[in-house]
């Protein structure tokens, strides 16, 4: 059977990158997921609206809460860093501005969500001395 590539093609090695399909699933599966933890998270901000510090920490330190929470922050970021993924890779033209960009959206969701998991353990245990 013959190739439809071109002969640059098949010199550079270009072709089908072989995981659109998995970033597509796992696009819609933190999408699906994060319906639900957003309506938590609805709950819990009604919840906590005009509570003070020690309500707000002891409704916090619940195990349960804790880890739904955390599970937000991980399912949120994650569906964020894909979408921006996708937008980058569809509108940066320039490969290296696009290699640069996607490192800066990766790290930047590394930091954010290192920076929400220390403030959440910081309220569930306490004071750090």
């Amino acid at each position: 059977m013959s190739s439809f590539r071109t002969p640059l093609g098949r010199v550079r090695g270009l072709g089908s990158a072989k995981s659109g399909t998995a970033h597509f699933w796992q696009q819609r599966a933190t999408a699906i997921a994060g319906v639900p933890l957003v309506l938590f998270l609805i709950w819990l901000a009604v919840n906590l609206a005009g509570a003070d510090y020690a309500t707000a920490r002891s409704l916090l330190s619940h195990p349960a809460v804790t880890i739904v929470l955390a599970l937000s922050f991980f399912v949120i970021l994650k569906h964020m860093r894909l979408g921006m993924q996708v937008i980058i890779e569809d509108y940066v033209h320039v490969e290296s501005w696009k290699m640069i960009v996607l490192l800066a959206n990766s790290v930047f969701t590394y930091v954010v969500g290192a920076g929400a998991l220390y403030a959440l353990a910081r309220l569930t245990f306490g004071a750090m001395q």
